[in-house]
C-alpha cells in the first residue's frame, strides 16, 4: 500500500473513531514563489552548481549577492525568470555553506 493511501486510511479511522479535528499542513512542495518568476515548475528541480556562482536577491547581476555557491553545491529550483534574455532560477540551497538560503542563480551555471 502506498504511503499516501496508508495515511488516508489512518486519518479516516481516527476521524470516525473520535471526531478528530484535522488541520491540513502545507506540503514540502508548497513554497512562496516570488512575483519575478515567469515560469513555475510543476515539480521542483534538483540541480548542482557547475562552477562558483553568486546566489542573488533578484534575477540579474544587478541584485545583491547573498553568498557564493561553490561547484557541486546543491540547489533546488522552483521557477525561472528570464529578464533581458537570460534565464535565472529561483530556489533553495540544499548543501554547502549557504544551505537553507533561498535566492536566484543564473541558470547557465546549474546542471542536473
Amino acid at each position: 500500500m502506498r504511503l499516501s493511501s496508508r495515511i488516508a486510511a489512518i486519518v479516516s479511522a481516527a476521524v470516525m473513531a473520535g471526531g478528530v479535528s484535522i488541520a491540513a499542513a502545507p506540503t514540502a512542495a508548497a513554497v512562496s514563489i516570488p512575483s519575478a518568476c515567469q515560469y513555475e515548475w510543476y515539480n521542483s528541480h534538483n540541480a548542482k552548481a557547475t562552477t562558483s556562482v553568486n546566489l542573488r536577491t533578484g534575477p540579474s547581476t544587478g541584485y545583491k549577492s547573498l553568498g557564493i555557491l561553490s561547484k557541486g553545491t546543491g540547489f533546488t529550483h522552483h521557477c525561472l525568470a528570464y529578464p533581458n534574455g537570460t534565464n535565472w532560477a529561483w530556489g533553495k540551497v540544499t548543501s554547502g555553506a549557504n544551505k537553507g538560503r533561498t535566492g536566484w542563480v543564473a541558470y547557465t551555471y546549474l546542471t542536473n
